[in-house]
């Protein structure tokens, strides 16, 4: 197997808590494939979601920054490198939170879940009184004495009464040694090594290692109680397995078909456990063929599940394996290894066999370049595509975006794309080259529109716009610019574009296309004004609007540098001096995530989980909420409450395969989880939850029509603030409380209930 190069922004440590189905890549002309080993786990992750740290070794970037800090003073200075370490911390969330997926099962625990559910058995095995359902494919290829005594009765559903010569075996050590046959582990307490010693000399020898037996049952077809027939779109087929056939598994009328067993395909898939259980059902009311031990035909349509995937489909059942390598390609044309992918991945899905899925989404990965990034963004974010691809491969975007901006890959890309990218506090390019990625992109698109409108008669001649081109001046008078980019450019920070007289910022002003010019373009003190953009005010009023600066590695990494340049040996005396304006309430965020999802339409409420399951995420949380790397990110003195925990309960929904909505009401859950810890802990006599919190487990948006008089704040406020607008349940004395919403002002209110 071939292994990648690292190439990432994130740090390592966060491969040691993700846990997945990985893969490796191999050249092209050998094709890809993955496998489910912690290597490979390493190497995806490095390759692919660890891209080096790019410092962008172009002078200008550091030149830019170390000019903007030259006017700031020691603690200002000191503040923009804390903001900087805040987002890193961040970061390194939102990194895990992207890659949270719900863990494929592996094959030995899918053999375990069939053993204890007793599912698709064929045979019955009394031992001690106890009857224990088993399978005959998995008995008979795991043990040679199982071998051997199932071989004397055959039949679907016999009955088999065992006696051993070996002493001292229960009926529960005896269910532990059937296990072990389907896992290929024993529980510790049962290790009672001379009795196990006895049992494998009366059992034939100690079984072989589970992944060695499965694979000798994939490539010899022993022990087969089924078939898996692969048709030509009209459901036939050959009526005989064991004619016609030119090679292994092929039939010379063109049906494929491949031997299998049906308690791997059970175990493996929820889709063929219910075929098998239906078919077995159906073999038990015809008693006369019992005898004849024929092997179950399960057809599968080629419209469905083409027959080029079939052996890629079975060694992903037995071995843990996607290898695209056993894809049957012609010998010209055809569809790519992308496709191939992304085509199996939907089979999976399908199948509901969750390690094929995951194993085509680490392909996708693996095989993710700028060339293709359009049709792997475009392909994730469709119903039928994959939401985790989609998101790695926004973040490929993100990491990726200088690059990116100076090829065609840029004009590929949709406006929906776009906007995810410069809504993210991590992308991988200064402000002016953001600014410029812009224009450049709504240019193209102005020209797209005016060449679509172009009458036919003059298209594609000396007069089309396709031959001519379109002059820059035709372009700073059309209003088509402006609301091609209006979705765009209040993404772009402009108070943060350096240097701050740079060209393409003064002619974007001058043609009118942005909404608001530049705050130091504005008037006043224009060097206060850009520092305060960056900074946040440490005095009692703000000059200019301070807005969080994208987490650019070349200016971090600059910022450090003139920081550690000019630090003293008073960095304690400096940081207790200096007054770190608190973050804005996590209230007030939430109200700005509202208006925001209001601002973009309705969307339907997210499906609500059971109880049960609801439990267990909020213990997922609190026990995610104890890892380093939120402890340091809270840590932090200028690090958001409000947005580490959102990232936390981001990763808890998509490893329990929910909506990212979910997160809202897992935060409602969370909340009065907090409350239940605070009252246990102030003792016996702390006052109960009240019936209406209670109510917020499962609360939904109020519509207007029940919020009372103050309509649209009520619309507006989160479910955590509306909870305290009940006064009739709140035991409140006059009190002075003084609100500082981050703009260097407080205000006093004066409260009496």
């Amino acid at each position: 197997m071939g292994t990648s190069q690292s190439t990432s922004v994130a740090a390592p440590r966060l491969l040691r808590e993700n846990t997945g189905l990985s893969s490796s890549s191999e050249p092209l002309n050998q094709r890809k494939k993955t496998r489910g080993s912690s290597s490979s786990l390493a190497t995806l992750r490095r390759r692919l979601l660890l891209r080096r740290r790019r410092s962008s070794k172009c002078p200008d970037h550091a030149r830019h920054m170390r000019d903007l800090l030259s006017g700031c003073s020691l603690a200002e200075v000191s503040a923009l490198c804390e903001q900087y370490e805040a987002l890193a911390a961040l970061k390194d969330l939102s990194v895990q939170a992207d890659l949270a997926r719900p863990p494929a099962s592996a094959k030995k625990l899918d053999l375990a879940a069939l053993f204890e559910a007793r599912v698709a058995a064929d045979v019955e095995l009394v031992y001690a009184g106890a009857c224990f359902p088993a399978h005959r494919a998995v008995l008979a290829a795991r043990c040679p004495y199982f071998r051997q005594v199932l071989g004397r009765f055959p039949g679907h559903g016999a009955r088999i009464g065992l006696e051993l010569r070996t002493p001292g075996v229960d009926a529960p050590l005896f269910g532990a040694l059937l296990k072990l046959l389907y896992t290929g582990e024993l529980a510790p307490h049962q290790h009672d090594r001379p009795l196990l010693a006895r049992l494998a000399d009366e059992f034939g020898g100690a079984p072989n290692p589970l992944e060695q037996d499965l694979r000798y049952l994939l490539e010899t077809g022993d022990f087969a109680d089924a078939m898996l027939v692969f048709t030509k779109g009209n459901g036939s087929s050959s009526s005989s397995s064991s004619s016609g056939h030119s090679e292994y598994g092929f039939s010379s009328l063109g049906t494929l078909e491949l031997p299998c067993h049906k308690a791997v395909l059970a175990a493996r898939s929820p889709f063929f456990r219910n075929l098998v259980q239906r078919r077995n059902r159906g073999e038990e009311l015809q008693p006369e063929r019992a005898g004849l031990n024929l092997a179950t035909r399960i057809v599968l349509d080629e419209s469905v599940i083409p027959q080029r995937f079939a052996r890629v489909l079975l060694h992903a059942v037995y071995l843990d394996v996607v290898d695209l390598g056993l894809v049957h390609r012609p010998l010209e044309g055809g569809p790519s290894a992308l496709e191939d992918a992304m085509e199996l991945y939907q089979i999976g899905r399908f199948l509901e066999l969750d390690i094929l899925s995951q194993g085509c989404e680490d392909l996708i990965l693996e095989m993710l370049a700028p060339q293709n990034l359009a049709i792997v963004l475009a392909w994730g974010a469709r119903p039928y595509g994959s939401a985790w691809v989609y998101r790695q491969a926004v973040n490929y975007l993100r990491d990726e975006f200088q690059p990116i901006s100076q090829s065609g890959v840029l004009l590929q890309l949709s406006a929906e794309h776009l906007r995810e990218a410069l809504s993210s506090d991590f992308l991988q390019a200064s402000e002016l080259e953001v600014l410029q990625a812009v224009l450049k992109w709504g240019e193209h698109q102005l020209v797209r529109r005016m060449e679509d409108r172009e009458p036919n008669l003059l298209s594609h001649t000396a007069h089309s716009v396709a031959r001519k081109g379109v002059k820059k001046r035709d372009l700073s008078v059309d209003v088509e610019l402006r609301e091609i980019l209006s979705p765009l450019l209040p993404l772009v920070r402009m108070d943060h574009v350096l240097p701050a007289h740079a060209e393409t910022l003064a002619h974007a002003v001058r043609r009118g296309l942005l909404p608001t010019p530049p705050s130091h373009m504005l008037g006043g003190d224009r060097d206060a004004v850009r520092i305060h953009a960056w900074i946040r005010s440490t005095s009692g009023c703000a000059q200019g609007v301070w807005m969080r600066p994208r987490l650019f590695m070349p200016y971090y990494e600059e910022a450090k540098a003139v920081l550690e340049e000019h630090f003293s040996q008073a960095v304690d005396v400096v940081r207790a001096a200096v007054r770190r304006p608190d973050d804005i309430p996590d209230t007030l965020y939430m109200v700005d995530e509202r208006r925001n999802m209001e601002a973009a339409g309705a969307n339907p409420p997210p499906p609500l989980p059971d109880a049960a399951t609801l439990g267990q995420m909020v213990k997922r949380e609190q026990k995610m909420r104890q890892s380093p790397l939120v402890l340091r990110a809270l840590s932090l003195p200028l690090t958001s409450r409000h947005l580490v925990l959102g990232q936390v309960r981001l990763r808890v929904v998509r490893e329990f395969n929910l909506p990212d909505a979910t997160a809202q009401l897992l935060e409602n859950a969370s909340g009065l989880k907090d409350q239940e810890e605070a009252a246990r802990r102030r003792g016996p006599f702390a006052r109960p939850l009240s019936a209406s919190q209670e109510h917020l487990l499962y609360s939904r948006r109020r519509p207007e029509a029940d919020v009372g008089a103050d309509g649209h704040l009520s619309e507006v406020m989160p479910d955590v603030a509306m909870a305290t607008s009940s006064f009739g349940q709140l035991e409140l004395e006059e009190s002075e409380i003084e609100l500082d919403l981050g703009d260097g002002y407080c205000q006093q209110r004066f409260f009496h209930y």
